[in-house]
């Protein structure tokens, strides 16, 4: 039977009012209604804290995340205006909370202006939050009073209150306590990973100011981590290079004022630039007004510009190109670079709410120029630790050049067919074709396959084994990495190409996420010596030829448990340390019964049911996202355990032996 079309008129446009704005189409303002979305919203409220502290209002900052998945993030800072507003006829709880585009930070150019460089800029962020809420609950302190409003699913479940405080309760500040709502975001269980992460980068950028994290564990206990700098990010660019670091970290700082355009006004630009130069590590990180670039923009632009103008041009002065010599690419420089910039400005252009990038040209102009002329007097005044810098960019350029010139015919090599289990010996793939659902896991070995393959869910879950160890990627040549049969058919069943610091040729397979065949690629080794060891030549693999899908959140790793404990009545139960263990055995003991404990065995020797139950089923598993500080941090002790310095692997086994003693073979 045929559909009948409906009319589409003048009565068809409608408007969303009030919280539908925001609970209808959270992605316009948090970029994503899953938990990514979920994530934004959270830091749309720091934001304003961290706004107070950079004000010089408050010294720290409390974050909480409760097992309920509910959040509260509590500043010391003036506290946020609740009362009647006489301008806009208006309490300002309704401006700040239920209007979007209201707030105290549209006017940061002006000299009287409440706020100079603010992170919060649109006015969006508490609002949108508060209408994307379950409920939603602010305390406003300003010295002897507390305003208290609460809301819960975008509108107000209240009347807002002022009470006077007694004189030990005085303080100033805001306690934001809200739960994001299951109606607007399709996932809300934020992990721990992105609170550290987000505190930690926010610790970098604000220098003196104290971020406190408190996480609810599943017992109702709080776990208390604090994350400061007192030097900001010199001391994250140390801390990133540490041991590696060829040169002292050096710390420019930029004031200016400028325009974007000649018909606009000027508007002040502060930039804080620090780097070092390490064979082993590189890093390039982008800040904005305490906002992490994720996708940089101008900062990046003027970086790649400045650097790859004054590296060129100082090897064309000391003469070490050869006749003829192409000139070094910022991929060259790059790679031996560990940057961190850290701007503020009075005026910013994000590219959109989530503020991932930012495109002020005057920014992009100012900085260029500034690194410029600072890179200049740098060479002039260290030229041993310039010649570091150069040195490195340019034997990196002539091992990338050597590297396309040697290439095997990679193209051939990682060619794809749609049926995979006739290209990669032993791969087992899985019923479905979306590549949102699917996961493949890499095992170690046919007999924990075996377990793998009868315990896993065939529809969504594919299984991929490793015979022995992989190849040390971080060492090898691109021509010996792509000579190994298991990196080539990891890298086919994968199936979004390599990247590699050269130039695609021909035969080149360039990488593209958009080929990316699966939602999660999970490495999934036994808990001891020989699947750390795998485990970590795997991260190695990814972290050279493949290090976009860390930075997107594609890799895992798979927790399996090392303890069984059967009790005498009751499912046998499993613990993934020796804390899950004591509690377990407690909780079995105070209920009078007996048990049996033993070490779990190696995932060859598993049930394919206690395979499902433990490491492949996703209500019960646990995986842990690995982040690309985790692969920096595995490249670094890679690297000093079996690289080539000497030095330094005597003055870590000097260090650290001592933990492992009890442990060792005598």
């Amino acid at each position: 039977m045929k559909k009948e079309k409906k009319e589409y008129n003048n009565q068809s446009i409608t408007s969303l009012k009030g919280a539908d704005r925001v609970r209808k189409r959270p992605a316009v303002i948090f970029g994503s209604d899953g938990l990514e979305g979920c994530e934004h919203s959270v830091f749309e409220i720091l934001s304003n804290s961290v706004d107070e502290a950079k004000e010089g209002y408050g010294d720290h900052i409390i974050v909480t995340a409760y097992r309920d998945h509910s959040i509260q993030v509590e500043d010391f800072g003036r506290g946020v205006p609740l009362d009647w507003n006489e301008n806009e006829q208006k309490y300002n709880w309704e401006l700040v909370f239920c209007e979007l585009y209201a707030g105290g930070k549209y006017n940061n150019n002006d000299e009287d202006a409440a706020y100079e460089y603010s992170l919060g800029l649109n006015g969006l962020g508490a609002c949108a939050t508060q209408y994307s809420s379950e409920f939603f609950h602010v305390k406003s302190y300003s010295g002897d009073m507390v305003g208290e409003i609460s809301f819960a699913k975008g509108e107000p479940a209240g009347e807002y209150t002022k009470t006077k405080l007694s004189r030990s309760q005085k303080r100033t500040g805001t306690v934001i306590h809200w739960l994001p709502d299951l109606e607007v975001f399709t996932e809300i269980d934020i992990p721990k990973e992105y609170y550290t992460d987000m505190l930690r980068r926010q610790s970098v950028v604000n220098s003196k100011v104290r971020f406190i994290l408190k996480w609810e564990n599943a017992d109702g206990t709080f776990e208390e981590s604090e994350y400061y700098y007192e030097n900001g990010i010199q001391d994250y660019v140390a801390e990133i290079a540490g041991e590696t670091a060829e040169t002292r970290p050096v710390l420019w700082h930029l004031e200016t004022k400028g325009r974007d355009r000649e018909d606009m006004r000027d508007y002040k630009l502060e930039c804080d630039i620090s780097f070092c130069v390490s064979k082993a590590v590189h890093a390039l990180e982008y800040y904005h007004n305490s906002s992490y670039l994720e996708h940089g923009g101008s900062p990046e632009r003027a970086v790649r510009t400045a650097f790859t103008y004054a590296v060129d041009r100082r090897l064309k002065q000391i003469g070490k190109y050869n006749k003829n010599e192409s000139k070094v690419t910022f991929a060259d420089i790059e790679d031996c670079l560990v940057l961190v910039t850290n701007g503020s400005s009075t005026q910013t252009s994000y590219a959109n709410q989530t503020k991932k990038a930012i495109t002020n040209t005057f920014i992009a102009e100012a900085m260029t120029n500034f690194m410029k002329e600072q890179l200049e007097i740098w060479f002039a005044e260290n030229p041993t630790e310039a010649d570091k810098l150069t040195a490195q960019a340019l034997i990196n350029k002539r091992s990338r050049e050597t590297a396309e010139s040697t290439r095997l015919n990679l193209k051939k090599k990682l060619a794809v067919s749609t049926d995979m289990s006739n290209r990669v010996e032993k791969f087992v793939s899985c019923r479905s074709k979306d590549p949102e659902k699917r996961e493949v896991y890499i095992v170690e070995g046919d007999s924990a396959m075996t377990s793998c393959k009868l315990g896993r869910d065939a529809e969504f879950q594919a299984i991929i084994p490793v015979r022995g160890k992989t190849l040390n990627c971080l060492k090898a040549s691109y021509d010996r990495i792509f000579k190994s049969d298991i990196i080539c058919d990891l890298l086919r069943v994968i199936g979004c190409g390599v990247e590699v610091k050269v130039k695609h040729k021909d035969d080149m397979v360039p990488f593209d996420m958009k080929n990316l065949r699966w939602s999660k690629i999970i490495i999934c080794t036994d808990a001891d010596e020989d699947g750390f060891q795998i485990r970590t030549l795997l991260l190695t693999l990814f972290y050279r030829l493949l290090p976009s899908l860390i930075q997107a959140g594609k890799i895992y790793i798979a927790e399996s448990p090392l303890f069984e404990i059967t009790p005498s009545k009751g499912e046998i139960r499993f613990a993934y340390n020796e804390p899950e263990k004591a509690a377990i055995v407690k909780e079995l003991e105070d209920k009078g019964l007996k048990y049996t404990l033993q070490r779990s065995k190696g995932l060859g020797e598993n049930e394919p049911e206690m395979m499902w139950q433990t490491t492949m089923n996703p209500a019960t598993r646990r995986l842990i996202r690995v982040t690309p500080a985790d692969a920096a941090a595995t490249a670094v002790i890679f690297e000093t355990l079996l690289g080539d310095d000497l030095p330094a692997r005597k003055k870590f086994i000097a260090e650290n032996s001592s933990r492992y003693m009890p442990e060792a073979d005598v």
